[in-house]
């Protein structure tokens, strides 16, 4: 998981508009829920730079699991979520062509939404995933925001190529007692996992979207485009380090990529420091994403994946597995391979 950041930013208005839609089924009305908080149904719908803070937004989702006596209500969002609540890179990526590609522009602007993820899209061996790294503090409430995210995005998939999307979902947190009841209803969920991620066949890539459409794509990505260019600079930062460092087999220095990115050693070590991070870290993110994908497919034995990522021995890419899953690299082969 990436270092814990701060300064939290989401689209937090739009996410306790949603929120308050849900909970009305549980006849719970929308001041109940808000007025404790100092929010405003009326306000969040006028104002659509209305600001709910991370705080806030995390206090909300206990009220609303109390209210409601639903322990699982993040399974419950998730299978409500559209796509017009992500507002411009909601209609950026519906007027994609494919779901590749919507895959694809939803994680080159999720900066413009929010920092609480770390959000990366991995390709290798005939699979895809979907990662998101934690970068927020959750707090008590962290299965209600990782199921709901995770559970929505397959929701939005599938609303988008108008099929039901054939996706795992992998989460880091336990099993919490409330999932077996609404197994049937969500993909399937495998918990005590080392990443947080959506994972399908790479095929899905191809999926066609029925909503797209040329020019509503050109211009929503433009605005999508001056909301990221909007942004700090150092908030980008990881996403241009991870864009820079894979090499043809393994990954560039350091060096190398300060060459690439103009600017010196001394100097990105400092921003990724600000960051809370160091590029040894990023770099061992990027390879423990890659090996969980092509291990779950068998295409390469341990060996030949060891030399893809770059590791000048066997033992050495095992005991970075080991340190990122408390497993061996055969061993998580074999339990994802009994799990199919």
């Amino acid at each position: 998981m990436t270092s814990a950041i701060s300064d939290v930013r989401g689209n937090l208005a739009a996410d306790a508009l949603q929120l308050i839609e849900l909970t009305r089924r549980w006849r719970i009305a929308a001041e109940d829920l808000l007025a404790p908080l100092g929010l405003d149904e009326a306000r969040l719908l006028a104002d659509s730079q209305a600001v709910v803070t991370h705080d806030a937004w995390l206090r909300l989702l206990e009220r609303a699991r109390e209210l409601t006596g639903e322990p699982a209500i993040g399974i419950h969002l998730g299978l409500q979520q559209r796509v017009s609540a992500f507002g411009y890179l909601g209609l950026t990526t519906m007027s994609a062509p494919t779901l590749g590609d919507a895959l694809g522009l939803a994680t080159q602007f999720a900066a413009v939404l929010t920092n609480a993820f770390d959000i990366k899209l991995r390709v290798a061996d005939g699979s895809v995933a979907f990662v998101l790294d934690e970068r927020a503090d959750f707090k008590g409430v962290r299965d209600v925001v990782l199921t709901s995210a995770l559970v929505g995005l397959a929701t939005v998939g599938s609303s988008l190529t108008g099929r039901e999307l054939p996706v795992t979902i992998d989460l880091v947190i336990d099993e919490p007692p409330y999932y077996r009841s609404l197994a049937a209803v969500v993909p399937p969920m495998r918990f005590g996992q080392p990443v947080n991620q959506l994972v399908a066949d790479a095929s899905v890539m191809e999926w066609k979207l029925a909503t797209a459409d040329r020019l509503t794509l050109r211009l929503a990505r433009e605005q999508c485009q001056r909301d990221l260019d909007a942004l700090r600079s150092d908030e980008l930062l990881l996403d241009r380090v991870r864009r820079a460092a894979p090499a043809e087999q393994g990954f560039r220095t350091i060096a190398q990529v300060a060459t690439t990115m103009r600017t010196s050693t001394r100097t990105l070590k400092r921003r990724l420091a600000e960051q809370g991070v160091t590029f040894s870290s990023v770099v061992d993110s990027e390879r423990r994403d890659r090996a969980l994908l092509m291990l779950r497919n068998g295409r390469h034995s341990v060996t030949k994946i060891a030399q893809e990522l770059g590791y000048a021995s066997l033992p050495a890419f095992i005991r970075a597995f080991t340190r990122w899953t408390g497993t061996t690299p055969a061993e998580y082969r074999r339990r994802h391979l009994r799990a199919k």
